[in-house]
């Protein structure tokens, strides 16, 4: 599935998406290892799909699809 990634954000220990206009409160600890245990530029270093359909850090060398974050 196709998604608008409108933005995304860190405080503290969570990570929050707006993807298609809808809010997502995650858990680091629930994200990824390597994004919970990256610093803060390591975290905001990030590169959304064209098609929508993932997120990539090219510093940690980690891949999410948002279907997978959002369930």
């Amino acid at each position: 599935m196709l998604h608008t990634i409108n933005s995304i954000q860190f405080d503290k220990n969570f990570m929050i998406l707006k993807v298609d206009g809808n809010l997502y409160k995650i858990k680091l600890s629930d994200v990824s290892p390597k994004i919970r245990k990256a610093s803060s530029e390591m975290r905001n270093d990030y590169k959304i799909s064209a098609s929508g359909y993932g997120i990539h850090w090219p510093q940690i060398d980690e891949d999410l699809s948002i279907d997978g974050l959002m369930k």
